[in-house]
């Protein structure tokens, strides 16, 4: 009836500014789930070391599943368990978006054509365990096992050895289950907006303090998006006089180095362009300041989810129209050291910033087709450029070459040495003709 759903609006919307435990944080989404059962779909990944629950509420016209063409977002926070702005502003961004569909044409035209999912605590255990907040650390910052969840995912560049931890599983499972595009994890103890690589060597010239993707110019995009529509992010302050970040972003490399981070581990092996976002100086600060920062990272984490829609999009079908899903689609001159394959709906999306590029569609065994595009900036039309490919063929099976979980880049490191040599001896072999004529 409609009181009742009234009422449950009023329970949606009365969210207010302090530290929601799991019981509560379970209870609010539950209520805006509820009160949204057509634009909202709400599911547990997996739960943590003390069993708790690992919820994310999806957003969307089509909350329950992906639709093609539509692009995957997400927003984790709290895998540090005592850095918990994020997890609360999670939590007023959702009320934001259901309480603005229907009434603000972008949020509309936003959850039109974008799923997005929010995950508010990765460590829920972590932020039940911290009992005395504090703006520097404490032990809530690991999950129950002691083990730091940002130290625990598989690396690109070297063997960590780590024991895989529930809540990691949990993501990793999550992100091979989706088709996600775009991400970012939300941190605390430092005002910045850091992206990929937070690892190196020297294929990705780390020996300059600084580790490269291929798609470092997107990245830079992004991070920026974020620091320019933050309320003070751009101004690159910092938390202290020893710490300046131009612009108010940083490789994170080139930050400090660490192994085994999420936001690499998206960018490689799920196809997905995760930062990390730091959003107070202070770890776990006063409820009473829980407004300014709701206030502060509003329009950033609503800008930010747009850059879902850069670039281009499409699928890849045989003559008959079937999906090809593995298919390998690229732009010429930035490949991933993991490829980046179609979807099981032969779907792929690359996010390029504004220009021309030449993309490559492959399927092992055929001939590959190129495809020169001019890509314009459509995040403001709330969708990527679309290009299909169809190959002339029928019906292909293409095999899923599941990416290695080893250390890819050691593996281009060793090649990259092994034909050095080589190339030196290519080079002296014409003077060694000339001289023995």
């Amino acid at each position: 009836d409609a009181v009742g759903i009234l009422c449950l609006v009023a329970v949606a919307a009365a969210l207010d500014f302090r530290y929601h435990h799991a019981e509560e944080l379970e209870a609010y989404l539950r209520e805006v789930h509820a009160a949204y059962p057509s634009l909202t779909h709400l599911h547990s990944i997996g739960r943590s070391v003390e069993g708790r629950q690992l919820w994310v509420l999806v957003l969307g016209r089509f909350p329950t599943h992906h639709k093609i063409g539509i692009p995957e977002f997400k927003y984790v926070a709290n895998m540090h368990g005592d850095e918990t702005v994020g997890r609360e502003i999670l939590l007023h961004l959702i009320d934001f978006l259901v309480t603005s569909y229907r009434r603000d044409p972008v949020i509309t035209r936003l959850l039109n054509n974008t799923r997005i999912h929010i995950m508010p605590t990765m460590n829920p255990d972590g932020f039940e365990a911290t009992k005395v907040p504090d703006c520097s650390y404490s032990q809530g910052r690991y999950n129950k096992n002691g083990e730091d969840l940002n130290r625990n995912f598989p690396d690109a560049f070297e063997n960590t050895n780590a024991s895989i931890q529930p809540e990691t599983q949990a993501v990793m499972n999550w992100i091979k289950n989706e088709t996600f595009v775009l991400s970012a994890n939300l941190h605390g103890g430092a005002l910045v907006a850091s992206y990929t690589f937070d690892n190196g060597n020297s294929v990705t010239g780390s020996s300059k303090g600084y580790s490269r993707s291929p798609d470092d110019d997107v990245f830079i995009h992004l991070a920026k998006t974020y620091s320019f529509n933050h309320a003070s992010m751009y101004k690159g302050t910092g938390c202290d006089n020893r710490q300046t970040f131009p612009e108010g972003i940083t490789n994170g490399y080139s930050w400090y180095q660490l192994e085994g981070g999420m936001q690499d581990y998206n960018y490689i092996w799920g196809q997905c362009f995760e930062i990390t976002l730091e959003l107070s100086c202070c770890k776990y600060p006063p409820e009473n300041q829980l407004e300014k920062f709701w206030r502060d990272n509003k329009a950033a984490l609503i800008e930010y989810i747009k850059q879902v829609h850069l670039g281009i999009k499409g699928q890849v079908t045989d003559k008959n129209g079937n999906p090809i899903p593995n298919a390998i689609v690229e732009a010429q001159g930035r490949p991933h050291v993991c490829p980046y394959r179609t979807n099981e709906q032969g779907e792929y999306f690359l996010l390029l910033l504004p220009g021309t590029y030449v993309i490559n569609a492959t399927v092992p065994g055929f001939k590959s087709l190129l495809k020169t595009v001019e890509i314009p900036d459509n995040t403001g039309n709330f969708s990527a450029m679309k290009h299909d490919f169809s190959f002339p063929e029928v019906s292909i099976k293409s095999k899923a070459a599941s990416c290695p979980k080893t250390p890819l880049y050691q593996e281009v490191e060793r090649a990259s040495a092994a034909v050095q040599p080589s190339l030196h001896i290519l080079v002296l072999l014409p003077i060694m003709i000339v001289i023995l004529k």
